[in-house]
């Protein structure tokens, strides 16, 4: 592909910040240090960590990325810097300054802060007036720009904003000294035509447009997120807003790996290129779907467990012949050939320390290396092929339950009988914080799952509603490395369930309560579906546990 004659395409992620509002998704400071350290090995060119005024855990994960992640150059070859750190900011000087004092410690940083310019959210949600929505989004990026030099400005809800006023808005943060404006289908309403018009209109009528660079920032309400920010592409984006797998508030944002792939694909027909190391891209989707406990479906675009499967025999006989008939991207472009790639229990440390690196996870110290060494030899007695996609099972399983995190309580053992009728469950923990160890057992009429959930409820003494609860298998055979993925809320202590008798499910009056509660998210690989399943539900609890010591009233997420 020859690229000296068309500009480069910008990828700003945001799996971190807008991703993370996905319901019932709740990532700890050590998933998103290790999501923000593959999305930089990825070649992403900005990463937007988070939202740091929102609390105090946010402001602690975006300084650490900042400090941390942000000076890597690690796989960044081809563009030649580290990555930017952005953090998201109101147009608020209190949300700007700790924004700039979370991302501070970056080489590379930046300010993004938003103001709703749609008269509906004007009238509304912020109750002003447009001269005051200008004024407000001038003093913002000024205020902005006297603490970084790389300021990004969004209207939030551009895509039903009167074009004409949003022109008089952005030629003022122009003027103020906004070096990127990204124009945000909040809601996901554009069509394809509309929003790629949008752009071309703004362009063409913004005093000092040629000074900045224009971004893409759409959502996935009616599918059309992946269409509209190629669309704007065509039309003087320069800068693209994605997450990984596409995830994101309500329907989710544009998919990272489309956008990029459609480009790959289409080297001739967009006037852009990137420089991301697409054969990454399977390994990071599995990546942060086990960290985020979003499931991706299987027919998924790029991504999918069917993305390159052939079941018809028309198909297969093409493929079989020529893989072009049938196959507009080679499995090996995104990474999808590796997962077959395998070790064996006679594999040493320097060969399973080799594929680590090749993963991405070079950077574990020697006690984070022994442990999932450990977890290796065990997986590798029980199966004869261990596989890319087990490793990643497992190194995604030791990050969700790894030692930086508070971790309350932990298995010491586990007993299940299960018959026809009913299983019991005898379950051992430990209270790392206080080294007391209790033991209680359970009956589960659904069988041991739910009497090891019962015993677990018990030794800590909650009411907990499991909101989803997923079984993956890691492979084929049954041998296979089973992957849990459960969400749940804490209930009251006197809930109607648990005034009868003790049942993880909920009634409709548990629901009503719970409506309004946190809810987290717990993983666990193991070879034993149970001890899979014990594994994810202690991560979801000890999250819970946490944030309870935790948590700042008040705690706010934004849609732009």
């Amino acid at each position: 592909m020859t690229i000296t004659n068309k500009d480069k395409l910008i990828i700003f992620d945001t799996t971190l910040r807008d991703g993370e509002q996905s319901p019932g998704v709740t990532l700890t400071v050590n998933e998103k240090i290790e999501i923000a350290k593959q999305l930089s090995r990825l070649g992403v060119d900005v990463l937007e960590a988070g939202f740091p005024v929102a609390s105090q855990g946010d402001f602690d994960a975006v300084q650490r990325i900042a400090n941390e992640v942000g000076p890597l150059m690690v796989g960044r070859e081809a563009i030649g810097k580290p990555i930017t750190i952005a953090g998201l900011a109101r147009a608020v000087p209190a949300d700007i300054q700790r924004c700039y004092d979370a991302i501070a410690n970056a080489p590379h940083k930046r300010i993004h802060t938003f103001l709703a310019t749609s008269d509906i959210h004007l009238e509304h949600k912020l109750k002003i007036t447009r001269d005051e929505c200008v004024k407000r989004a001038v003093a913002a990026v000024s205020f902005a720009k006297t603490l970084v030099t790389d300021v990004e400005f969004s209207p939030e809800d551009a895509g039903r904003s009167d074009q004409d006023f949003l022109c008089t808005v952005l030629s003022a943060v122009i003027e103020a000294g906004a070096t990127t404006l990204n124009i945000p289908d909040t809601v996901g309403y554009n069509m394809p035509e509309e929003y790629g018009a949008m752009i071309k209109y703004l362009i063409a009528n913004t005093k000092g447009s040629d000074k900045v660079i224009w971004s893409a920032h759409c959502h996935n309400d009616l599918g059309l997120a992946t269409a509209n920010t190629l669309s704007g592409i065509c039309n003087g984006i320069r800068q693209v807003e994605v997450t990984i797998n596409g995830i994101g508030e309500r329907a989710g944002n544009t998919a990272m790996e489309e956008v990029v792939m459609a480009v790959h694909t289409h080297p001739d027909f967009f006037p852009v290129y990137h420089t991301i190391n697409t054969s990454l891209f399977f390994r990071i989707s599995q990546l942060v779907s086990s960290l985020s406990g979003m499931v991706v479906q299987p027919n998924k675009a790029i991504v999918g467990a069917n993305a390159f499967l052939h079941e018809s025999g028309i198909h297969q006989d093409g493929v079989l012949k020529n893989k072009q008939t049938y196959e507009i991207i080679s499995p090996e472009t995104v990474g999808a050939n590796t997962i077959n790639l395998v070790l064996g229990k006679h594999s040493g440390r320097a060969a399973f320390r080799s594929r680590l690196q090749e993963l991405g996870f070079g950077e574990l110290t020697e006690e984070e290396f022994q442990v999932a060494f450990n977890s290796f030899k065990t997986l590798a007695d029980s199966k004869k092929r261990v596989t890319e996609q087990d490793l990643l099972a497992l190194l995604s399983d030791q990050v969700s339950s790894s030692a930086g995190e508070k971790t309350t309580y932990t298995v010491k053992s586990l007993q299940v009988v299960s018959g026809t009728s009913f299983a019991t469950a005898t379950v051992q923990l430990q209270n790392t914080q206080t080294g007391d160890v209790l033991i209680d057992a359970a009956i589960g009429k659904s069988g041991p799952i739910e009497a090891v959930f019962l015993a677990i409820q018990r030794l800590v003494g909650k009411k907990i509603h499991l909101l989803k609860f997923d079984i993956t298998a890691v492979g084929q055979g049954v041998d296979a490395l089973g992957q849990v993925s459960v969400k749940i809320a804490e209930g009251s202590a006197n809930g109607s369930s648990s005034d009868s008798e003790d049942s993880v499910t909920e009634t409709e009056e548990d629901k009503d309560a719970g409506l309004n509660k946190a809810t987290y998210h717990g993983h666990g690989a193991d070879s034993d579906i149970i001890q899979a399943a014990t594994k994810a539900y202690l991560n979801a609890i000890n999250r819970l546990v946490a944030n309870e010591s935790k948590r700042i009233l008040g705690e706010r997420k934004v849609d732009v």
